[in-house]
């Protein structure tokens, strides 16, 4: 995740004006042990800790709600493609929505290491401090500070991974001869990974970049909203750089999406409820 972010960066001008040095993922990562020790991989775990906590508990049950309440499964027990895209769009939405303060708070502690190797200043020493100048500077419609692509990436991120896994699980049990345990929850669990990561990188990349940058009295000094970046670092960058950290984005979804839906899927069966 921290690779990832600081790929994202990679390529944008700075307020200064400069240019950071560009390296791959391998390049990034090592460079980030070299200059700044191996604890620094784990910046803003704090903060993605409790972000997830947030996120992950709102998105499922929201999820559920609209596949069992609202949008409802056909007479035959199916959930359609496009209900369940549905549902995955505005679970992720909401999710995130109610999630992205700590988002914002992990981005600014991933990226502390690079300013000490540039020479800048830090802006905060932990989560409660960058929480504290945030609203200090900015009152507290500052902590949703790049909220937009936030929760469009992670509409399009829920989209690909609850609609895939649910769609492919359900397909599994009903044209093969695999049954409902770890073997198919695995092998949707890959195919969500994949498509989560596909659709979600871009609105990732703008997402990223929007959180990071310079403010002043609250206002971005780069971009002034998400369609602005998405712009800027096209035009600038070419079309290729909203995937910028495509590959440590699916590195990191692909074994977290198989550690999460074999852990929910465990969960669900150990507490006497049906499986997803």
């Amino acid at each position: 995740d921290l690779t990832k972010t600081r790929l994202q960066i990679q390529g944008e001008i700075s307020g200064d004006g400069a240019i950071g040095a560009r390296r791959g993922m391998v390049g990034t990562a090592v460079g980030i042990v070299q200059e700044e020790g191996v604890a620094c991989l784990y910046q803003g775990l704090q903060p993605a800790l409790i972000r997830h906590i947030v996120y992950t508990g709102s998105r499922m049950s929201i999820y559920e709600l609209f596949r069992e309440h609202i949008l409802q499964r056909e007479a035959d027990g199916s959930f359609p493609v496009w209900k369940a895209s549905v549902g995955g769009l505005c679970a992720g939405a909401l999710g995130q929505l109610i999630a992205s303060p700590t988002d914002l708070i992990k981005v600014q502690l991933q990226m502390e290491g690079r300013r000490k190797l540039e020479g800048k200043p830090p802006r905060v020493k932990g989560a409660l401090d960058a929480f504290n100048k945030i609203v200090a500077e900015s009152g507290v419609k500052g902590l949703y500070r790049g909220v937009i692509p936030n929760v469009q990436r992670a509409a399009l991120v829920n989209m690909g991974d609850l609609c895939t896994y649910d769609t492919a699980k359900q397909n599994l049990l009903r044209h093969t001869d695999l049954q409902d345990n770890y073997v198919t929850h695995s092998l949707a669990s890959g195919c969500s990974g994949l498509v989560a990561a596909t659709f979600g990188t871009p609105a990732d990349v703008v997402k990223t970049r929007i959180m990071n940058q310079p403010t002043k009295n609250g206002k971005g000094l780069l971009y002034s909203g998400s369609m602005d970046c998405l712009i800027k670092t096209a035009t600038k960058e070419g079309v290729m750089a909203l995937y910028k950290g495509f590959i440590p984005i699916w590195l990191r979804m692909a074994p977290w999406s198989l550690t999460f839906w074999l852990s929910y899927e465990k969960i669900r069966q150990l507490a006497g409820t049906n499986s997803f």
